[in-house]
């Protein structure tokens, strides 16, 4: 069965590999596939992960979903991932500069900031220039984070000066504060709005053109189960990967 590793579980993932390893002699031996993923990747891969186990007898795709600053330390802290995806270059490239990567990355998808704000829209947001109201609640991603550096981009270009009230460490936390209604407005992607469903309104500004996030993927140095890595960069990559991102928001990269 195929499980989520929340942040602070690696060594749980490395329990795991290392008892599956322990049973190499039998018939009945699984492998475990490790994936560092992006927050708002979340539910594509896990169904690309039913897809992946379901065409791989034996392997386990266990996931750790958080904001790609936080997976990548994680990486160079020696946690033990087998692929890792980031929300953006930047972090990808904190991995090559420290020669953690097993492949050359992969672009695969892009996504864009949307204002996400509680059903009804109670602040009445209207625009990206709403967020600079006096008394609207505004939450954001920590500028380390993708969507937080997306977010300083067109606060710059819109000549705009946010005041949040609190910078989260991932996406998925930025939309948790609003759709529990702490938050009157977030800055989130295009992917999240649609996964929230009817909890959350999107309101479009165009101003995001000015910042595309750009995902990329690759498998990770000093992995053991570098070919299955590589087969499930091939799935994401591939047709079927991006038809299924595609379903869940994803522009092409």
């Amino acid at each position: 069965m195929r499980a989520v590793l929340r942040v602070g579980v690696a060594t749980a993932a490395l329990t795991l590999a290392l008892g599956a390893g322990g049973c190499s002699g039998s018939s009945s031996a699984s492998e475990t596939l490790v994936v560092y993923a992006a927050a708002s990747l979340q539910e594509p891969f896990e169904e690309l992960g039913e897809q992946f186990e379901a065409t791989h007898d034996g392997v386990d795709v266990q996931f750790s979903f958080a904001g790609s600053s936080t997976l990548v330390a994680q990486i160079q802290a020696g946690a033990p991932a087998d692929v890792f995806a980031s929300a953006d270059t930047q972090n990808m490239d904190k991995l090559v500069d420290a020669q953690l990567q097993g492949a050359e990355p992969v672009d695969f998808a892009t996504n864009t900031l949307m204002i996400a704000v509680p059903a009804g829209n109670p602040a009445g947001v209207t625009d990206l220039a709403s967020l600079t109201e006096e008394g609207l609640d505004l939450v954001v991603c920590a500028p380390a984070v993708p969507c937080g550096s997306a977010t300083e981009t067109v606060e710059g270009s819109a000549g705009l000066d946010f005041s949040p009230v609190s910078e989260e460490q991932s996406v998925t936390d930025v939309l948790g504060k609003v759709t529990s209604g702490q938050a009157d407005a977030g800055l989130v992607y295009v992917t999240d709005v649609r996964r929230a469903g009817d909890e959350v309104e999107g309101i479009a500004f165009p101003e995001s053109d000015s910042v595309v996030n750009t995902y990329p993927i690759t498998t990770v140095a000093g992995s053991e189960n570098t070919a299955l890595g590589d087969d499930f960069v091939a799935l994401v990559t591939g047709a079927d990967g991006q038809g299924v991102l595609a379903e869940y928001g994803f522009a092409g990269a």
